[in-house]
């Protein structure tokens, strides 16, 4: 079962060592959750340490990636250098899509990229219709409406996109719910069939919420 914490534009680095701090000793342990933390590129390093040496059961991943190699691409992150610090990137969020123009095409060739650097490609599709890219196992189902705007799509709905998609694309791909899921909501999205997890937004930002949202999963494990 997948929480994955995707922090946006949000938090300087005093403020995610803060919640890495309330975080991390509060995480369950446990052999199947796994727990991943996406701050800004900023604070991806410090992140990184701070949860290494608490010896927290979080992994590291980014909100993006190149999807070019090292060179003369200005501005951009590639894989390469970031394959050292993370675990996971998000890929193809709808806001990238509506405020960067990013393609699906474009969203093919990162995911290309993180295989070819051990990282775990989490592609994010805005309904049954969008391509998951060959050779990718993770992905989050975010409907449009429900970003960002606390009307979050229903279980019943994730289950049933989450079912399509593995028809599609094979039963070991794994399908996350995300949009506006929150502690409140998160029971009611795992325990649907076909969901492995979350892909959590806003709520991620608050440490208190994030602790609720994975020990409410914890007690499913």
């Amino acid at each position: 079962m997948w929480i994955i914490a995707n922090w946006k534009s949000n938090k300087n680095i005093a403020e995610a060592l803060d919640w890495v701090s309330k975080v991390g000793p509060q995480i369950p342990k446990a052999d199947n959750l796994k727990v991943v933390v996406c701050p800004s590129f900023s604070a991806l390093s410090e992140v990184k340490k701070a949860i290494t040496v608490g010896n927290f059961p979080i992994m590291v991943g980014s909100q993006d990636l190149s999807p070019f190699g090292t060179g003369a691409y200005t501005g951009e992150e590639p894989a390469l250098l970031l394959k050292d610090l993370i675990s996971v990137s998000i890929l193809g969020h709808s806001e990238r899509r509506k405020n960067f123009s990013e393609t699906d095409e474009m969203v093919v060739k990162k995911t290309e990229q993180a295989i070819q650097n051990n990282i775990l490609p989490l592609v994010c599709v805005q309904n049954e219709e969008t391509p998951v890219p060959q050779n990718c196992k993770l992905v989050a189902y975010e409907p449009i409406f429900a970003i960002g705007t606390g009307n979050p799509d229903t279980p019943e709905n994730n289950n049933r996109v989450a079912g399509i998609l593995k028809g599609k694309y094979g039963q070991d791909l794994e399908v996350l719910c995300g949009g506006s899921v929150n502690s409140e909501n998160i029971k009611a999205c795992i325990d649907q069939q076909n969901i492995a997890g979350a892909l959590i937004g806003n709520a991620s930002l608050d440490a208190e919420e994030f602790v609720k949202i994975c020990q409410t999963i914890g007690e499913k494990m």
